[in-house]
């Protein structure tokens, strides 16, 4: 049996759970430019002038709450995911398992 193209509007659930995936999906991008953030820090060793380096115990720390920030961030993403993924019968969810 032929299907027919998918609907052009999606339910509101539908919407805000792709949305939701299409957020998580960013994070890693999100991630990774957070971590390279430091790079553009001050150092020391720069011109006069330029401003105070940062010392090496706040960009470590910087790291670390960036690093516990993403786990927490991907936590709630999966719960958010999997608590709107059981409300929509597996046909809507359009994940191609049938």
């Amino acid at each position: 049996m032929a299907q027919g193209p998918p609907p052009v509007f999606l339910e509101r659930q539908n919407y805000r759970s792709r949305r939701l995936r299409d957020a998580a999906r960013l994070l890693p991008l999100a991630g990774a430019l957070l971590f390279l953030l430091p790079l553009l820090w001050p150092r020391a060793g720069q011109p006069a002038g330029a401003d105070d380096p940062v010392r090496m115990s706040d960009a470590i720390v910087y790291v670390f709450a960036i690093w516990a920030g993403l786990i927490v961030a991907v936590g709630l993403f999966g719960l958010a995911v999997r608590r709107w993924g059981q409300s929509e019968p597996p046909a809507a969810r359009g994940d191609g398992l049938e």
